[in-house]
């Protein structure tokens, strides 16, 4: 075991050392490989955004069982969870007066559990919050995106508030986690539960991003032409792609620490 543990170890190290540059260019390689491996395996590639919906849920399937059965909300960002409340309550509202589909069933699920989570944190698991930690004002993260969706919205015939909000909950979407991994940051330490709940939106986003991206090329541009000009399509992918490299550097020492054996996953100084 040890020894099948040395080259893994030695690819490891060998990334941590490399300039942020050449991280960055791994990371980049690294996803064009994985899409071009799902685009090769996965047939409809709308199965893609249901399984990022589906890994979601096993995410917050762990956080329930957090709460319930070890009765603490240690480590979790009370304001991430707010945030992902904020954007799916728009985004459900976007898609009851724009188009109703098997997301708004989804939306409506994922939505119900996130209020219960914040519940619990905010009233049942209070002693154990760790306030002093989820130190990130949720308007930096919310102003800029207010800003954005009134600057780049879409040009479809919907009403110009319904284009405004649907913008709008794209853009915090991609960012909601930003709290989440300021408290890990603060922290250094990421008990288990948590750490498989962060994975799994990493996972999710990146699958979401793939089904936009195999989307876009499978169509040859023209999706990104049906949700109208200027640089509303452009800021979509964009969006996609943001929040999925803002969890890749979780990710990466997550799967190091798993594959490791540790159990409690330590983050070294610089990542999140």
């Amino acid at each position: 075991m040890k020894a099948g543990k040395r080259p893994i170890n030695a690819v490891s190290t060998w990334i941590r050392r490399q300039p942020p540059k050449v991280k960055a260019f791994l990371a980049v390689v690294t996803a064009i490989a994985a899409l071009i491996f799902l685009r090769m395996i996965v047939q409809d590639h709308d199965s893609l955004f249901v399984s990022a919906e589906a890994v979601h849920a096993l995410g917050i399937s762990v956080l329930i069982y957090k709460l319930t059965k070890e009765r603490t909300c240690a480590g979790l960002s009370l304001k991430s969870q707010e945030l992902t409340a904020m954007f799916l309550a728009v985004r459900l509202y976007c898609s009851y007066v724009m188009e109703y589909d098997i997301h708004t069933v989804l939306d409506t699920a994922t939505l119900a559990t996130t209020l219960w989570v914040i519940y619990m944190i905010r009233f049942k698991l209070r002693s154990t919050y760790m306030v002093e930690k989820d130190n990130l004002a949720i308007y930096y993260v919310v102003i800029p995106c207010a800003v954005l969706s009134l600057l780049i919205h879409p040009s479809t015939s919907h009403n110009i508030v319904n284009r405004i909000s649907w913008a709008f909950c794209v853009y915090l979407e991609a960012v909601s986690v930003l709290p989440q991994l300021r408290v890990m940051q603060n922290t250094k330490i990421v008990e288990p539960f948590t750490a498989h709940y962060v994975f799994a939106l990493g996972v999710a986003r990146f699958l979401s991003c793939a089904h936009w991206v195999l989307q876009v090329v499978d169509t040859r541009g023209r999706l990104l032409t049906a949700l109208g000009y200027g640089m509303w399509p452009s800021m979509v992918l964009l969006s996609e792609v943001v929040q999925t490299f803002i969890l890749a550097d979780f990710c990466y020492y997550y799967v190091k620490s798993l594959v490791g054996g540790q159990l409690v996953l330590r983050l070294p100084s610089g990542v999140v």
